[in-house]
């Protein structure tokens, strides 16, 4: 099903009641029973001459059995062709914003990561086709996530069971960014390829990318590339900072280039391939408090300003906002990928997969033209897999991941010390099927070492993850699958050894080596319809952890806070989908919306839970043309933390049109124009550090077009 979402959150003013997730579970399932229903007798009515319609078959790569989206035993997210064109952002975060589960950190417009259902950070890895991205953004919000979206050639989300093979830390879930940069076939016209350029008003940005792939005989070679310039973006309606008289956020600019070059070689058999890929980006980090230099602890308080006696100017700095004095990351990043795939390998197995990388990360936050922090990760990673063929009616793969990373900062704000964290990991995924039933098992055993390089400290932790799931196809067109899981998670280095200021999202942050593992237990019921004039996916999920490690706020001087890590039992538990119902052959409308609370043991609550969120799209097609219209709507966020504020609720108004059209060599063309908050409406992200710094993008028009050859 084509859908076309943004980020829309929701207007509430007190005259308008907040949304539940009573009322919208009720709504969702009403509507899902009402779509059974009607469809059933649709379809005893309906002429032979016409069939039902019913939503492609989308085979997933990270599902570890190549398995298609329907056949998944919990919920499968992805966005390719067409859609994931018309989808594309600036960022990963941003592009799988609107999805229902999924929000993004949202930090200005260089850094923006997907939140799951609530979890973010180390809890959702970020893969390149199958292998884990090693970058800078699981350690803090302002840090990019080194993945290129309109480079990407089919974005996917997961969870459960599948998602177990990549790493038992997954328990938000798995964002598996798939690309071209290592060929995996020879083209049959000895060359193909695509260009796109791209341009909105909001940032006034401007954007293009290009791919190309070549070979003859065995060998293929592909290049890539895209390059980003934005400036700062201006916010909705009615913000006015303080001393401010412009509606822009300042330092929210944000240039990238990117640019990759591989060579393969391919046999009937398999292939072999690597890749070099080489990112630069510069972008600005609003929010930025210089007011908080020199701030302490004192226990477990906050101290800002000169003791008695001393001198001090903790509240004194007055900086202006202009580009030069707004902080700048100036981001490199290098990385070498080889990956391959060996078919029939030997007896008793179908496939051999390999996915290896090396990374040279490194960014400067700059201040006043001058470094004051320099990050660096450097990191290897490997995993291989061997498929086996059906024993016994069982059919699955088993395999083994390593990975190193060496990770330091050094300046101003290096809040963490020096660390290598090794991990290792094995795991083996099963399946077994009978007549209209599909189960899937999952086992994971990892074992991680995190060490501090300054003061000596090292922690290993290991832990072992299990999960079993099933779907049940009881009729044509229509499904409900169930998993349980239970994962976990070793703590990171940075919730083990964090010490000292972090002024970009304005805290005091604190680590607790003597950190457990968390442990959590999952369950997952989803009902699906795949065929008719009503589809529709529904998932409830509960996720029980002990020790859930989190930054729990224990003091606040004007707006800066004391994190300090700790555990505590938590739960999660939500309700997400959309329903759609056909209401000619070329108009549609689809309601869909989420939502998630996530509530401690002791009665707390947690920082930054994404808002309840429910929205309504009527999507329509005449020819080569497509178009769609939604208005989403996001609940006013008062269930807040200690030291947190509530968070206003806010509605936008989204469109989007597109064109498919050919030129007279019969090569594709695609022309799309899409508009965002069209009502210019003022919204805040509350799953952000710096919303109030940072609200979202006012009204934006983009428009684009795409050639592929």
């Amino acid at each position: 099903m084509t859908t076309f979402s943004h980020p829309l959150r929701s207007s509430a003013h007190r005259r308008h009641p907040a949304l539940r997730p009573v009322a919208l579970a009720a709504a969702m399932l009403a509507l899902s029973s009402a779509g059974i229903t009607q469809v059933a007798q649709a379809q005893q009515t309906a002429p032979a001459a016409e069939a039902a319609p019913s939503l492609p078959s989308v085979t997933v790569s990270a599902s570890g059995l190549q398995l298609g989206a329907n056949d998944m035993t919990t919920p499968a997210t992805v966005l390719e062709g067409d859609e994931l064109v018309r989808r594309r952002e600036a960022t990963l975060g941003e592009t799988l914003n609107s999805e229902p589960g999924i929000t993004s950190s949202h930090f200005g417009a260089g850094a923006s990561r997907p939140i799951i259902r609530g979890m973010d950070g180390p809890r959702v890895k970020v893969l390149s086709d199958g292998a884990e991205l090693h970058d800078a953004s699981t350690i803090s919000p302002d840090h990019a996530v080194v993945s290129e979206p309109m480079l990407a050639t089919q974005i996917e989300v997961l969870r459960g069971p599948s998602a177990l093979v990549y790493g038992n830390g997954a328990v938000g879930g798995v964002v598996n960014v798939l690309d071209g940069k290592v060929p995996t076939a020879v083209p049959q016209k000895g060359y193909e390829g695509s260009a796109e350029l791209r341009a909105n008003t909001g940032a006034r940005e401007g954007a293009g990318a290009f791919s190309l792939t070549g070979g003859t005989g065995n060998l293929a070679v592909h290049v890539e590339g895209v390059a980003r310039d934005a400036g700062d973006y201006r916010v909705g309606k009615g913000w006015a900072p303080e001393g401010e008289a412009t509606r822009k956020v300042l330092g929210s600019f944000n240039r990238t280039h990117t640019g990759s070059v591989g060579l393969s070689w391919v046999g009937e058999r398999g292939y072999l391939g690597a890749a070099y890929t080489r990112q630069a980006a510069k972008y600005g980090l609003p929010g930025h408090n210089h007011s908080f230099e020199g701030c302490h602890t004192h226990g477990n308080h906050l101290h800002c300003g000169a003791h008695e006696g001393e001198e001090g100017d903790g509240h004194d700095h007055d900086h202006d906002h202009d580009h030069g004095e707004v902080p700048v990351v100036d981001l490199r990043s290098e990385r070498f990928d080889i990956r391959g795939e060996l078919r029939n390998p030997f007896t008793g197995f179908s496939a051999l997969r390999l996915r290896a990388g090396v990374t040279d990360y490194v960014h400067d936050e700059v201040e006043g033209g001058a470094i004051a922090t320099t990050f660096k990760n450097k990191a290897y990673d490997t995993r291989i897999e061997l498929q086996h063929l059906p024993l016994a009616g069982f059919k699955g793969v088993v395999g083994l991941q390593t990975s190193q990373r060496k990770f330091s900062a050094v300046g101003e704000e290096a809040y963490v010390e020096p660390t290598i964290t090794r991990k290792l990991g094995f795991f083996a995924l099963e399946e077994y099927r009978l007549g209209d039933w599909r189960f899937e098992a999952a086992l994971r055993h990892d074992r991680q070492t995190a060490e501090a390089l300054t003061s000596g400290i090292e922690r290993s932790h290991n832990g072992t993850s299990a999960s079993l799931g099933a779907v049940w196809k009881f009729t044509p067109g229509y499904q409900v699958g169930t998993s349980f899981t239970h994962a976990s998670r070793a703590p990171s280095a940075e919730e083990l050894y964090a010490r000292g200021l972090h002024m970009a999202t304005s805290t005091y942050e604190r680590g607790n080596a003597d950190l457990r593992s968390e442990t959590s237990q999952n369950i997952d019921v989803s009902l699906k319809k795949t065929s008719g004039d009503t589809t529709f996916g529904v998932s409830v999920f509960r996720n029980r952890i002990n020790n859930y490690i989190y930054g729990r706020t224990l003091d606040a001087v004007d707006g800066l806070q004391l994190l300090q890590y700790s555990q505590a039992d938590a739960t999660f538990t939500g309700i997400e989908g959309q329903v759609r119902q056909r209401i000619t052959r070329n108009l549609g409308i689809t309601l869909f919306g989420d939502t998630v609370r996530a509530r401690l043991a002791s009665g707390g609550l947690l920082p930054r839970i994404p808002a309840t969120r429910a929205g309504l799209r009527l999507d329509a097609n005449w020819n080569a043309w497509e178009g769609q219209i939604e208005w989403v709507q996001v609940a006013r966020q008062n269930r807040v933390a200690a030291f947190e504020t509530a968070t206003p609720g806010y509605g936008m108004l989204n469109l989007g049109v597109s064109y498919n059209g050919q030129l007279s060599s019969g090569t594709p063309w695609q022309v799309y124009l899409k508009a965002n908050n069209l009502t210019d409406r003022l919204a805040y992200a509350h799953t952000s550090f710096i919303k109030n710094a940072a609200p979202l993008m006012g009204r934006s028009i983009a428009v684009g077009v795409k050639v592929a050859f």
